[in-house]
């Protein structure tokens, strides 16, 4: 694997199927205050970042990222990347894993991590094609650069970079507030 250029990942701040457990996907939902405040957190962490060479922002279409972007790269213009979007989860969108456990037992008896679930997802995207999609946008990536996305977007970024397999993917913390800072394979979290 070769090396990337260095990155500043932001996860979006919380939304309300975030703390109610549902599964979103590519679904649109807003931030909740909570989710405000992790974005004005992640705003006081990006300013130095921001203001030294201010490098480019990428930024999922989706409106929960397009929120936190808003006030986390303070007012810094950034570029809409349809790539970034999270998995597309298929019929688990808008489930909770307890929903998700009583429709499909065969599933949910299988997969233990969150990752695992949304790849899982009937009609849904899968690991393979989810993979290549963040690869693909690793690829293209001339210059550190800001994105702006989401928690398991992040989880197969960060894997990818540090060199893991998706088990340890899947292991990964998914903090929202903070800055992931991603580097020559290693990963720093600015909180």
């Amino acid at each position: 694997m070769r090396d990337f250029p260095k990155i500043w990942f932001l996860r979006h701040g919380q939304t309300v199927w975030n703390a109610e457990g549902r599964v979103q996907g590519q679904l649109e939902l807003d931030l909740t205050d909570l989710g405000i405040a992790q974005a004005h957190q992640q705003a006081v962490l990006m300013a130095p970042i921001l203001a030294q060479d201010a490098p480019p922002c990428l930024v999922s279409p989706l409106r929960r990222a397009q929120q936190t972007a808003g006030i986390a790269l303070g007012g810094h213009r950034f570029v809409t990347e349809p790539d970034l979007a999270e998995v597309q989860a298929g019929r688990f969108e808008g489930r909770t894993r307890a929903e998700i456990a009583a429709e499909f037992p065969e599933i949910d008896a299988r997969v233990q991590t969150h990752l695992d679930l949304f790849c899982a997802a009937p009609d849904g995207e899968g690991y393979a094609q989810f993979y290549g999609r963040v690869l693909g946008l690793l690829r293209r990536l001339e210059a550190p650069t800001v994105l702006v996305a989401h928690g398991l977007w992040g989880q197969v970024l960060r894997g990818i970079i540090c060199g893991l397999e998706q088990d340890e993917m899947a292991a990964l913390p998914n903090e929202q507030g903070c800055v992931y800072v991603l580097e020559n394979g290693t990963e720093t979290v600015l909180r």
